[in-house]
């Protein structure tokens, strides 16, 4: 294989890192109850994850949750974003993220050992 073919982009990753909450129990019901049922529904969106388990290897970590939702290519997460479900699922986050999140988002390379 190829330098070119392991740095392929295969799928673009939006990826939201959420500070810590001013109440974390409301934080996760609201999360896994309202919050991520919009999520599922994004046009576009080919899978997705969560972890309310963040762990830093020294001290505290800075984040309280992450999600990680995978698209095609940059054009769909951006269209998924930009669409009226998407303004939905991002006004929604003020529902529950007291304390900030952190939006990222990048082409992901395929590569193995």
């Amino acid at each position: 294989m190829s330098r070119t073919q392991l740095q392929e982009a295969v799928m673009h990753k939006l990826v939201v890192l959420y500070s810590k909450p001013t109440d974390p129990d409301h934080f996760r019901d609201y999360y896994v109850t309202n919050h991520l049922p919009l999520v599922m529904k994004m046009p576009g969106l080919l899978a997705w994850r969560y972890s309310f388990d963040v762990t830093a290897p020294q001290g505290e970590a800075p984040y309280f949750a992450v999600f990680e939702g995978d698209f095609a290519d940059a054009a769909a997460m951006a269209a998924a974003r930009a669409s009226a479900h998407g303004r939905r699922v991002t006004a929604d986050v003020a529902n529950y993220a007291t304390g900030g999140a952190v939006v990222i988002h990048y082409p992901v390379q395929d590569g193995t050992g």
